[in-house]
């Protein structure tokens, strides 16, 4: 088998995010990128399912330069190669913008699978992996936390609010996972090591025969008209039981609309 998955650097966790003064989008370089946490149990997916039935995890991302920390980490966990999509043009681009450049990274690549987390930490949309199947014109098979593969059947349980559902397509097909599907494996020195000696390509989008007109922050669907910091947290008051403690909560509750 032959499988992609797409990875994203994204703001640590913990870190505290803020919008650019300049353009208003997410300002990447005021904290430190990681792996989107949800692509590590995609990276794992891919690679269980090549030990079980042989082939290469080819790992894909879009991003800045720093992006490559990211490509370099899923090698260090197994995967064979990398392709890094870089290009100043890309600053800015919306999911729509995104699932162009990345289908038309993988298209002619003869994937069997295309790998996904959910959705990223810093955007939410979960959107970006059915663009990119309808873009190819594969199956896109979502929330998935079980995925089983029986020669050119793909079979996965899409987890939904009663439970879940047993989905099964042809392949090629697009695939998102959810977090109960692995534990994901932590690099090992010898995989760190061997990351850094394999191949990854760097591609523009005038390479991938993208425009660039169609791309970043000018092509976006959608824009941050206003924004502002949040204020500092007041404090709270303070009611004190003299008998009248339930009035008094639900004075406050009223004042605020809740009840």
């Amino acid at each position: 088998m032959k499988i992609a998955v797409c990875v994203k650097q994204v703001p640590d966790t913990w870190a505290e995010k803020t919008l650019s003064a300049s353009d208003a989008t997410l300002d990447r370089a005021a904290a430190d990128g990681v792996m989107n946490e949800l692509d590590e149990y995609a990276v794992e997916t891919a690679l269980q399912l090549v030990e079980a039935h042989g082939g290469e995890v080819i790992v894909v991302s879009v991003g800045p330069d720093r992006a490559a920390e990211v490509v370099r980490k899923a090698l260090s966990m197994g995967a064979a190669a990398g392709v890094h999509v870089v290009d100043d043009a890309l600053h800015g681009s919306d999911a729509v913008a995104t699932s162009a450049v990345l289908a038309a990274a993988l298209n002619g690549r003869e994937f069997d699978l295309v790998v996904f987390g959910s959705e990223s930490t810093d955007a939410r949309m979960s959107v970006v992996p059915t663009m990119v199947a309808e873009r190819l014109g594969w199956p896109g098979l979502t929330f998935s936390q079980q995925v089983e593969v029986d020669g050119s059947t793909v079979r996965t349980q899409r987890v939904t609010e009663y439970g879940y559902d047993v989905v099964e397509a042809p392949t090629p097909a697009v695939i998102s996972v959810v977090e109960k599907i692995n534990e994901p494996r932590y690099p090992s020195f010898k995989g760190i090591m061997a990351a850094k000696k394999k191949p990854v390509e760097s591609l523009s989008v005038a390479d991938l025969g993208v425009d660039a007109a169609t791309v970043g922050l000018a092509a976006a669907w959608t824009t941050v008209v206003d924004h502002a910091t949040r204020p500092p947290k007041a404090a709270g008051q303070v009611v004190t039981d003299e008998g009248n403690g339930g009035v008094a909560i639900a004075d406050f509750l009223a004042a605020q609309k809740i009840i």
